[in-house]
């Protein structure tokens, strides 16, 4: 009789977990609590008050006995550093010290009693002086969570009555849930085994199911976590963080806005040439460059430093960057050879005749003309000697033609070198030029800007255009205005140039605007010294730095020019 109750102990046991308080927490009904929720809401921000004049806003932020201000310019949210803030406060009047990020901070042991707390602040800044009226509201302390502090006996005591409440509200359908399936798997088990006997343990295991059934099919209005409801409040040792609203805009408090040195400006409207996209590319000024080249073929051999100039080397017009070798090949060399016989031969003869008509010249037998005629050839001949002699020891010297930096060289010594080859190029960093190609008409004589790949921008000034088509596009020539030391010819650019058509709108850098999770171009308005709430805009390109928007924004709004980027990370 022994063999079946174990088999019936496991199936009583599996109904009453499927039947009683042991199932999952999914089976609740609505409005019960199972256990904390998924995520947690952000936690509360320390009591603040704000005020703001025309030009400036402050901001009062209360934590632990201290009173933090932050001073804002309006217009560009630029910290306002060196005034000097007063304020009367409950427990009286207080100056307020500089801190180092910027704020300024004072005692405030009045901020730790909640309630309603009235401040007068004055601020000195720019030669003026403006007043801020604020209102700072400290909440209660929050109340202790039920069940925290509370005794073993109270815990007892609440369980207790739980289950005397169960008892109370069930109804005979879940009670005969309970027991259907109890039943349902002792049966299983007797027919598995071939048994008809039901022991008493199973017997007693069917009375607790259809007991403790109601608490699996509790109604509406009861609590399975038995945990007393929580309470949100600020305790004012927590830290502020940036987080995303329900609505879209973003809360970012002052200190986190003097970490991302978040900047604005107010939107105006104004009337602006429309401009086009060029591409071009960085090349030198043609009167303010040169190459360096050899005349004749020959060897390279370093100059008398004994050390050719390196990329970026700055040299002078005129300094000798190398030496050209020319060869000499063993036919040229007998002419030579046969060549300077003739001429050893003819000076010797004139040597002797010109002595010989300086000793004639004295007794009138020679004219003196005759002397002089004689003299001169003889130094003929000599200088067609050294110049023969000349064209076999004497290498070229290559030199710079123009005052600037080495840009490319190929020099190496030893390398033969073919006439009209380049060996150096010089550049001056300072006098660079843009080459863009056009397939529309433009304006000649608007300006331009350029825009390098890491964002830099070029002011440039047009230069010239060709009449003749280069790949059925028209090159302009820019030079470049106050070009930066580490610009290189051959870098491409993004040239925007000016047309005569005119476009009214917006002017916004373009830093101020970034794609939203729809991929649609937004901007972030400062509508509150700690809100920002983005703004759909369509835009066009006006120039290297700006963009013109079109719509979506009105002017006169406060619009987030340098942060916009990691403002739109915040979630």
């Amino acid at each position: 009789m022994i063999a079946p109750i174990a088999p019936a102990l496991r199936a009583a046991a599996l109904a009453l977990c499927l039947c009683t308080g042991l199932a999952p927490p999914a089976v609740a009904h609505d409005g019960h609590d199972h256990g904390d929720a998924a995520g947690a809401p952000p936690a509360a921000a320390a009591p603040r008050a704000a005020s703001s004049t025309d030009a400036l806003e402050l901001v009062a932020i209360a934590r632990n006995g201290r009173l933090t201000v932050y001073l804002d310019r309006v217009a560009t949210n630029e910290p306002v550093t060196g005034a000097v803030v007063r304020a009367e406060t409950p427990d009286g009047p207080a100056e307020a010290a500089p801190l180092p990020d910027g704020g300024y901070g004072l005692d405030a042991h009045w901020s730790e009693r909640p309630g309603e707390h009235e401040v007068l602040f004055t601020v000195a800044a720019d030669g003026g002086a403006d007043v801020f009226p604020v209102t700072l509201v400290v909440p209660e302390a929050p109340a202790e969570p039920a069940g925290s502090g509370a005794s073993a006996w109270a815990v007892g005591l609440a369980a207790a009555h739980d289950f005397e409440r169960h008892l109370r509200d069930a109804d005979p359908l879940p009670l005969a849930v309970g027991g259907g399936g109890f039943l349902l798997g002792i049966a299983a088990t007797l027919l598995a085994r071939r048994r008809r006997l039901v022991p008493a343990a199973a017997l007693v295991a069917l009375v607790l199911a259809m007991l403790l059934a109601p608490r699996a099919f509790a109604g509406e209005g009861h609590d399975h976590g038995g945990t007393a409801p929580k309470t949100m409040a600020f305790t004012g040792a927590g830290q502020d963080l940036a987080r995303r609203r329900p609505d879209g805009s973003v809360f970012v408090p002052k200190p986190t806005q003097r970490v991302l040195a978040v900047r604005t400006v107010v939107t105006a409207d104004g009337t602006l040439h429309r401009t086009v996209e060029l591409p071009g590319r960085i090349v030198p000024d043609p009167s303010a460059s040169g190459v360096v080249q050899s005349s004749v073929g020959g060897r390279l051999s370093t100059p008398e430093s004994g050390i050719f100039p390196r990329l970026g080397t700055r040299v002078r017009k005129g300094e000798i960057l190398a030496y050209v070798t020319p060869p000499v090949q063993a036919v040229d060399m007998s002419d030579m050879r046969q060549r300077q016989g003739e001429l050893d031969q003819q000076i010797a003869i004139l040597e002797r005749r010109v002595e010989r008509f300086r000793k004639l010249a004295p007794g009138g037998s020679v004219s003196q003309v005759q002397l002089e005629d004689a003299q001169a050839e003889l130094k003929g001949l000599l200088d067609r000697r050294a110049a023969l002699d000349s064209i076999r020891q004497q290498p070229e010297a290559l030199k710079a033609p123009v005052d600037g930096v080495i840009a490319e060289a190929s020099a190496v010594a030893g390398q033969m070198a073919s006439p009209g080859v380049q060996v150096f190029q010089i550049v001056d960093p300072a006098r660079l030029w843009v080459e863009a190609l056009s397939f529309d008409a433009v304006a000649g004589g608007q300006d331009a800007t350029a825009r390098l790949a890491d964002g830099r921008v070029l002011r440039l000034a047009f230069m010239g255009a060709g009449l003749a088509d280069r790949s059925q596009a028209v090159p302009m020539h820019f030079a470049v205005q106050d070009a930066p030391p580490e610009l290189r010819t051959g870098q491409f650019v993004t040239v925007l140039a000016g047309t005569d058509v005119q476009r009214t709108g917006l002017a916004l850098p373009r830093t101020s605007v970034v794609r939203g999770g729809n991929g649609q171009s937004i901007v972030y308005e400062h509508t509150a010294p700690e809100t920002f709430a983005p703004r759909e805009v369509r835009v066009e390109p006006l120039d290297a730095a700006r963009v013109l928007v079109v719509s979506g924004l009105a002017p006169g709004r406060r619009v987030v020019t340098q942060g916009a980027e990691l403002l739109n990370q915040v979630r």
